[in-house]
């Protein structure tokens, strides 16, 4: 399923269909391609797009000989793409990075090293900066080392910062494809690697900026609530957590009927 023999040390995955804002996208692709450490490939894969997103690609892939790329013949949702990179990845290492967020130049040489020297831990991320269309609105700070109970009130990581050992995510058998993962995806990974005794860590400083805007607030659609209130349930059993842990089962039910503007100042006044 997987590449044998790492020949590069770091495999950078991006998922992406139909992009919209080519300024985030460029930006977003623009600060991957400007890390401080060049020992990286940049696979990127085509979910099924049916604009012109694929002649964007061919010509970035034609600019920089680091950029490797994929297509899905249709669109099979983020967690079937993210592990077709995954199967092609030739990395010791495996970073996201999603098409509308922001990467710090010294993102990826800071999160190597942080591995490197500390073996026990099977992924990185850090803490984040919040932004939307009128700039930098809030910053997440999360635990430096998370635990079990960490994953009930909300994840204590952002998928788009984070970096892997690939074997850690072979471990795990990649991202699980499911109806209920489809905006969950990284909840569902986690929480497993959790239960097999694999740990994550975060850096406590902001190496990511993360999008959300009212656009991305509107696309949380309740159907996807009800997604996480069964990713959550799978997770929280897997975890020994339940029954306990119930109340938080039903969270995102409860908070999917709050109004926007109460959700926006909760959100503002939380580290994480």
């Amino acid at each position: 399923m997987f590449c044998d023999e790492p020949s590069v040390k770091v495999s950078v995955l991006m998922g992406v269909h139909n992009i919209a804002g080519l300024r985030l996208f460029d930006r977003a692709v623009g600060s991957v391609l400007a890390q401080t450490m060049d020992d990286f490939e940049f696979l990127i894969c085509d979910d099924g797009s049916t604009d012109r997103t694929w002649e964007l690609l061919e010509r970035i892939a034609k600019q920089d000989a680091r950029v490797r790329l994929l297509r899905n013949t249709k669109n099979e949702g983020l967690a079937f793409t993210l592990n077709r990179c995954l199967q092609a990845a030739q990395g010791e290492y495996v970073a996201r990075q999603d098409a509308d967020d922001i990467s710090a130049p010294e993102r990826f040489a800071v999160q190597l090293a942080f591995l490197e020297q500390h073996p026990e831990i099977a992924f990185l991320g850090s803490d984040v900066i919040l932004w939307d269309e009128c700039g930098a609105w809030g910053k997440r700070e999360f635990p430096e080392y998370p635990q079990v109970r960490d994953f009930l009130f909300t994840m204590s990581f952002v998928h788009g910062a984070l970096m892997f050992r690939r074997e850690a995510v072979r471990k795990a058998g990649g991202y699980r494809v499911a109806r209920e993962t489809r905006r969950a995806e990284d909840y569902d990974l986690l929480m497993r690697m959790y239960a097999q005794g694999q740990n994550g860590a975060n850096i406590s400083r902001p190496l990511y900026a993360f999008r959300e805007d009212s656009a991305a607030r509107k696309r949380r659609k309740y159907r996807y609530r009800i997604d996480e209130a069964v990713v959550r349930w799978r997770g929280f059993r897997s975890l020994g957590l339940l029954p306990g842990a119930f109340p938080y089962v039903v969270k995102p039910l409860l908070v999917g009927l709050l109004p926007q503007q109460i959700l926006q100042r909760a959100k503002k006044g939380r580290k994480f």
